[in-house]
């Protein structure tokens, strides 16, 4: 079995969390293979900013997941073992990169989003990193308005 080591990015635009549409008709994740010395942080920053062309910021650590797939072209079992980050996007401006074979995309409102998500384990992930969002964004906004007084 081949096993990567991957990561990616549950991308967050006020209430809305962005998903899209591979090649396979599932919704996912932006996410990617960690390749030489690359920081898992850079290489999730990277692969949002390729895959959906949104410029995000990290703000914390979302946990892993792992899935099993059998390559086709390797004819051997495959293990990704993905390290998430929730991040930030900047602006609510994306780009699907289509040349990466992904169809669909955008920012949802999470109960939406975990409507069409493909994957169990990726729902999970979404709605954890949601409140873990929330809570930092709120704890920002209560810092901000302490600031300013």
């Amino acid at each position: 079995m081949i096993f990567r080591n991957c990561a990616g990015g549950v991308v967050f635009y006020a209430n809305q969390v962005f998903i899209f549409k591979n090649e396979k008709n599932e919704w996912v994740l932006p996410k990617g293979i960690i390749r030489n010395k690359d920081l898992s942080r850079d290489v999730a920053l990277c692969r949002v900013k390729i895959e959906a062309g949104i410029d995000a910021e990290i703000l914390s650590t979302a946990g892993g997941t792992s899935y099993e797939f059998y390559s086709v072209t390797r004819k051997e079992p495959v293990c990704n073992q993905i390290t998430w980050y929730i991040m930030h996007a900047k602006t609510k401006t994306y780009e699907i990169n289509k040349e990466l074979g992904f169809k669909d995309g955008g920012f949802y409102t999470i109960d939406k989003a975990l409507e069409m998500i493909t994957y169990s384990q990726d729902k999970s992930l979404v709605n954890l990193s949601y409140k873990k969002y929330k809570d930092m964004m709120r704890k920002e906004s209560a810092q901000a308005a302490e600031a300013a007084v």
